[in-house]
């Protein structure tokens, strides 16, 4: 076994039993392209070994992907058929956990008609609906990881001549994001969740009822719904089973208010949407709407992710993450949000996490919303944070506590 396939194997250990944590007897979906193949093959593998009783493998391909993209009429590329629908809803209520892997160039779909991408998006979000209430809710359990494809390697290390190379180099960087490379990856994990989970308990300790972000481009005071709940890394299933959504993930989240958002925000780093780069762009709130807002890059495809529903001109969750990260202090930007909403403290458009909130799981969706727990089809994040950001903590009484100083956390 050469280097590469025992860095492979390692991998899909950590994304099998930590990630998923595969149960005996449990279904698995896997979401991936073809370009991914190496480490599917040994997370099906695992997957079994680990007891699954069925492994769906669902593959789709880049290159194919975009043909459908350039050649499809919006109404045929846009539709959903039923039978694709039915068959995920099947496994959803079956006790499937999805596992994806990410690797397609953040770019894929450059040049693409932003109205053709845009009402895909919205034609999935409603017919996937099911799907996402029992993703948001942690009914089925989960995880996101990442393969390096040559596109996704190129774009990353754009000055490295051999594709291979630029390859192991992105499957190196990813490896440290999730820990592999420690000694004992499961004990490594252990000890980042329990001090994630130390800044969460401070949060929910203080209880505050907004946050104010300062920082270059950025004023924004965003406020926090009653009841409130700060999540760090981990989660647990309707059947008590533990999982780990996102690998890497070095996050403490809760949701915004979807009415108490003020001021403007400017991103920090590029968010890939829809296979398109969104750079260079500022959002300006009020009453918690998007009101205006411009982009050096993407403007349309950024104008399509505000127009999909009301809710998407609106701030779900709310996540902080300190610029001493091990995603931030590699100094590469990833082109994927999967890792640099990890690097820096981000924001989300869209729906809002009903696990972030007291009995939130148990709610409908009219009582979450008058709870303040915005509701849409989609939920985009998008990174804000910087090694100059300050934010406060408001209490009740008005009283400001410090939460981030220079880009770090301030306790």
């Amino acid at each position: 076994m050469n280097n590469f396939e025992e860095k492979l194997s390692k991998y899909a250990e950590v994304i099998v039993k930590i990630g998923a944590n595969v149960q005996k007897g449990q279904k698995v979906w896997v979401n991936c392209t073809t370009d991914a193949l190496p480490l599917v093959y040994k997370v099906t593998e695992l997957a079994y070994q680990a007891g699954a009783s069925d492994v769906h493998v669902k593959l789709t391909d880049d290159k194919l992907s975009r043909l459908h993209a350039e050649y499809q009429s919006k109404e045929v590329y846009s539709h959903i058929p039923q039978w694709a629908i039915d068959e995920r809803n099947d496994y959803l209520d079956n006790n499937v956990v999805f596992i994806h892997i990410l690797s397609s160039s953040p770019n894929l779909f450059a040049g693409i008609d932003a109205e053709k991408l845009g009402a895909l998006t919205k034609n999935a979000g409603e017919a996937y609906k099911y799907y996402r209430t029992c993703i948001m809710t942690d009914v089925n359990s989960w995880t996101i990881a990442s393969y390096p494809s040559e596109d996704w390697a190129k774009l990353v290390f754009p000055d490295e001549t051999n594709t291979d190379i630029a390859q192991e180099k992105l499957l190196d960087a990813i490896l440290k994001t999730v820990r592999v490379d420690k000694a004992d990856p499961v004990k490594a994990w252990e000890e980042h969740r329990q001090n994630l989970t130390e800044k969460a308990e401070f949060l929910n300790n203080k209880n505050f009822v907004a946050l104010h972000y300062t920082s270059k481009g950025t004023d924004l005071t965003v406020g926090l719904p009653k009841n409130h709940i700060w999540v760090a890394a981990g989660s647990k299933n309707a059947k008590g089973a533990d999982f780990l959504p996102n690998m890497p993930t070095e996050e403490v989240f809760t949701a915004g208010d979807r009415d108490r958002v003020d001021g403007y925000v400017s991103n920090k780093k590029p968010l890939s949407y829809q296979g398109n780069i969104i750079d260079n762009f500022k959002l300006t709130f009020k009453d918690g709407k998007v009101v205006d807002f411009e982009a050096e890059q993407g403007y349309e495809i950024l104008k399509q992710l505000l127009d999909t529903d009301e809710g998407s001109r609106r701030i779900g969750e709310v996540a902080l993450v300190p610029n001493d990260s091990p995603i931030s202090n590699s100094g590469l930007l990833y082109y994927q949000t999967l890792f640099d909403e990890n690097a820096s403290n981000h924001l989300a458009l869209g729906a809002a996490y009903p696990t972030t909130l007291k009995n939130g799981t148990k709610m409908t969706e009219d009582e979450l919303e008058k709870a303040h727990i915005n509701q849409s089809i989609s939920h985009v994040d998008f990174m804000i944070g910087d090694a100059e950001m300050d934010i406060d903590g408001i209490l009740e009484d008005g009283t400001r506590v410090p939460v981030f100083r220079k880009g770090n956390w301030a306790f």
